[in-house]
């Protein structure tokens, strides 16, 4: 390795021309696939104008299958073409979704208003439905624009607030909404929101949880739970929210506020308490986190890269998640019960225990295991590559 201070060694001639051939190959290849994007285009104003989806599986198998085959007879790795050909269709959808590709034309604008448009939520929400076409009023603390008259001057209020100031906003805006208008929230958790929606307005309700973060660059791929509670006879919106969502490249997860709740215990609660408790040992462990760095397994790096990036976001966040959820006490309770019981065996050394516990938790997971032994793997390699 070369220290900083050290000079560069000199390269050699015939090394600097080959560098100089591989440089220029991959400007062509640069400029093949700015060629594609432009023809992307394209493809995106034809699927509008016909009403053809963005994704096509089919499609897609077979250009991989393709390029595969391609890969083979040029002596190049078949994985590593695939991997990247995976990359180029997914910015492929990603433009097709920014170019509204999915989005019918005889699609509405509305007037939004969105409480709470300053955070990060928020912001990814605005931006988005004001790229629709839509017209937006947003509403946050420091806005001259009350909730109040957001909601009378509106089609749509979308609620992206703080989980435990959610009822409250949702009780003074939907006496204001008109009974042929949408209310529509975008909290983590589902019942409670849609129960103080139906509540407090006449209008249609649906709430909806994106189930990823604003740190993402794209929507196009995320998904998103979908809660129709009350949709007024011939309002339609159920048909605007579905479409517009899906004009960002989102899929669409049909669900009831109570299941929404009590899978989410699993997919949220569960694993933000895990990593929380975690994070907490390592740190009165007063583990040194560059130490077990230097000594890291790709998994290890993996879960420690979760584990920071937890700790790196706001507790507000989190808090607001795990204490608002109804099913939170039963997942902690489950938590420490299984971490007794593997803490008891170990301590024990009873090895035939332990293979039994594991056997039983291995066929839990059936063949989902083999499934996430390849794409962990996946994840792994692309991990390696960048450090």
């Amino acid at each position: 390795m070369t220290h900083p201070h050290e000079p560069s060694p000199e390269i050699p001639p015939a090394l600097q021309a080959l560098r100089d051939r591989i440089d220029q190959i991959d400007h062509q290849f640069m400029a093949l696939l700015a060629e594609r994007h432009e023809i992307v285009g394209e493809v995106a104003a034809v699927k509008r104008a016909t009403g053809v989806p963005i994704r096509d599986d089919g499609r897609e198998a077979a250009l991989l299958a393709d390029r595969r085959k391609v890969a083979s007879g040029s002596g190049l790795n078949p994985e590593v073409t695939e991997s990247l050909f995976r990359l180029v269709l997914w910015a492929s959808r990603n433009r097709q979704a920014k170019l509204h590709a999915a989005a019918p034309e005889s699609l509405i604008p509305r007037t939004v208003a969105v409480i709470g448009a300053n955070g990060g939520m928020g912001t990814m929400m605005s931006d988005f439905l004001s790229h629709m076409g839509n017209e937006m009023l947003l509403v946050d603390r420091d806005t001259t624009l009350s909730i109040e008259e957001a909601a009378k001057a509106s089609d749509v209020v979308l609620v992206s607030v703080d989980i435990r100031e959610t009822e409250e906003v949702i009780e003074r805006a939907g006496p204001h909404l008109r009974e042929d208008g949408l209310f529509t929230d975008v909290t983590s958790i589902k019942r409670s929101p849609v129960t103080a929606m139906l509540a407090a307005s006449t209008a249609s309700v649906i709430g909806t949880h994106p189930l990823f973060g604003p740190g993402v660059h794209t929507m196009q791929g995320q998904r998103v739970a979908i809660t129709p509670a009350r949709l007024v006879e011939g309002a339609n919106w159920d048909t605007w929210l579905n479409s517009t969502l899906s004009a960002a490249g989102l899929t669409l997860l049909e669900t009831t506020p109570e299941d929404h709740d009590r899978i989410m215990a699993v997919v949220q609660v569960l694993t933000h308490y895990s990593t929380e408790v975690l994070g907490r040992t390592m740190e009165q462990l007063n583990v040194s986190v560059e130490e077990t760095l230097r000594f890291s397994s790709p998994i290890y790096h993996l879960e420690l890269l979760m584990t920071a990036r937890h700790f790196a976001q706001s507790p507000n966040l989190y808090s607001a998640i795990q204490m608002s959820n109804p099913n939170t006490t039963k997942v902690a309770k489950a938590f420490r019960e299984a971490a007794s019981e593997f803490e008891s065996l170990i301590q024990a050394g009873d090895a035939t225990a332990f293979h039994d516990a594991f056997g039983e938790v291995s066929t839990f997971f059936g063949p989902f295991a083999e499934q996430a032994l390849a794409e962990s793997t996946h994840l792994i390699d692309r991990l390696v590559e960048r450090s």
